[in-house]
């Protein structure tokens, strides 16, 4: 009686041993050199001299505005661009209309426009010298170097973050479900909350992470409307910027680290997300 062998598993790849070993620490030196080395370095230098000169500058009125400032602008441009989100994949994944690739390419415009040239742009359409900025200011109404121009320039550079993420899984899923439901006689907002909302919770909430964290770290469209009011505009990219510039190394580093832990924590939400959720998330992800 003849024995069959075993099968042996079939390699991913065909490369020798030394060849993947190679490529693999390539890999993993150039995430610490440019990733994790930059990251060591924040923190240590918020520390060179000490928990309390850290904590000193964190401490002052001009880091304090710049923290609430940022925490108060991610606060309402992800909801906003949340809803805006699930409207635009909405309506591009359940009408059909002419100028639909259109839209898709209006959604992608903040991906590839610079944040300078769309802060710019945003001081060009409502600023001082425009005729839409010349009746905001007879109405004693100012958007540019305020609260609202840096809104607005967030809310532009993190506009896709959610439409993209929530656009593929959307039509994935096709219409059926939610035709069946208002053929049952559910009405158009309970079928978008028993059925559709349901099925895009994953999606919609990894593209919410990653729409905050842009917020939290927007530098150029914000720097450009801002007018860098220190204590009034100036969100934590752009003080540790000023920081850095008057040789406050401490307090810019300082402020860095904080912000970098902001980042740090969505990284974990997201990371949570992901692996509790792999076999949903797959789906959703569309890189």
């Amino acid at each position: 009686m003849s024995v069959v062998p075993l099968s042996r598993p079939v390699p991913v790849t065909t490369e020798p041993r030394p060849t993947r070993h190679l490529l693999i620490g390539l890999a993993v030196g150039f995430v610490a050199l440019f990733l994790f080395a930059p990251l060591v370095t924040v923190f240590a230098e918020a520390l060179r001299q000490g928990w309390v000169a850290s904590v000193q500058a964190l401490a002052s009125p001009d880091a304090r505005s710049a923290i609430r400032l940022t925490l108060i602008v991610a606060a309402i441009t992800v909801p906003l661009n949340a809803v805006f989100g699930i409207a635009a994949a909405w309506a591009i994944t359940k009408f059909d209309f002419r100028g639909k690739a259109f839209l898709i390419t209006l959604i992608d415009l903040p991906f590839s426009v610079s944040p300078v040239v769309a802060g710019l742009a945003l001081i060009l359409l409502v600023g001082a010298n425009s005729s839409f900025g010349a009746w905001l200011a007879a109405n004693d109404l100012k958007i540019v170097f305020a609260f609202p121009g840096i809104v607005l320039a967030t809310m532009f550079v993190t506009f896709p973050f959610v439409a993209r993420e929530l656009i593929p899984v959307m039509v994935e899923q096709g219409r059926a479900e939610e035709e069946a439901a208002l053929t049952l006689g559910a009405s158009g907002w309970r079928s978008f909350f028993t059925v559709t909302l349901p099925n895009i919770r994953w999606a919609l909430l990894y593209g919410v992470l990653l729409c905050n964290a842009r917020a939290m770290g927007e530098f150029g469209a914000v720097a450009v409307v801002s007018g860098k009011i220190r204590g009034e505009t100036t969100t934590m990219p752009i003080m540790i910027e000023m920081l850095y510039n008057e040789y406050l190394s401490v307090a810019a580093f300082s402020l860095a680290a904080v912000l970098a832990l902001l980042a740090l924590l969505t990284l974990l939400l997201k990371s949570l997300l992901e692996w509790r959720h792999a076999d949903l998330l797959a789906a959703t992800r569309r890189h």
